[in-house]
């Protein structure tokens, strides 16, 4: 890999952990977001699925955008992702088939995601297979750790407990009592008002970094200050 592809894959990388981030800044996909974040088990879980068909559908897409024709571009995506979504939804029901009763409809509801499909319409169709794949992956992987973070963060204040639920995953593995069993938790955590509330001050904290990082960059050096 040669200079130009490492900063490719490096520019990629970090828009979609970080300065792209579908969740924190695009605020995409806000429904399982919102929805299924109601514990770190259920958040990641549901995040993982949708990593690994933007990966997967971006790298297809890429890899036979030279072959759609450009009228009927958005059914052919639509209709490749559908079919990845459709081998994960059945891999789900095969093999946690617990956590996939949990997760419902929301899974093939990473068909109509728009986080998804725009990343497949405005790089994949565009580039090569394995920036699209990594394109896909790095914006998934974005969503994942604002989706565990905010799975967390409810999941305590809710429930007092962390990975609630790791026994469909994990047979024999049991949640972790952080504030002990007395705990009664706060029940608008785990309400989808306490969604809102988490999601909000998530970006309010990144809108908060970001500025003092450009606040400090746009300092002048001590040593021109006291010239």
């Amino acid at each position: 890999m040669n200079a130009d592809d490492r900063a490719l894959y490096g520019d990629i990388t970090r828009k979609g952990l970080w300065e792209n981030n579908t969740a924190l800044v695009q605020l995409l996909g806000l429904c399982p977001l919102l929805a299924v974040s109601t514990s770190f088990v259920n958040a990641v879980s549901l995040s993982l699925a949708t990593v690994l068909v933007m990966a997967l559908s971006g790298g297809t897409v890429a890899a036979l955008r030279t072959l759609i024709p450009h009228e009927i571009r958005i059914p052919v995506f639509i209709l490749i992702i559908a079919a990845l979504v459709t081998c994960l939804d059945l891999a789900f029901n095969a093999w946690l088939h617990d956590l996939y009763l949990v997760l419902g409809i929301f899974i093939p509801l990473i068909v109509t995601n728009c986080i998804v499909l725009a990343r497949v319409e405005a790089f994949a169709a565009k580039n090569s297979p394995l920036a699209a794949a990594w394109d896909g992956a790095a914006m998934g992987v974005g969503l994942l750790w604002v989706l565990a973070l905010l799975g967390s963060l409810r999941e305590l204040v809710g429930a007092g407990t962390l990975f609630g639920g790791i026994d469909m995953v994990i047979p024999g593995a049991h949640a972790l009592q952080v504030f002990g069993e007395h705990y009664r938790g706060l029940l608008i955590a785990i309400l989808p008002p306490g969604a809102f509330i988490f999601l909000g001050l998530l970006v309010a904290a990144r809108n908060a970094w970001v500025a003092r990082a450009q606040a400090r960059a746009s300092r002048p050096p001590a040593a021109a200050v006291s010239a």
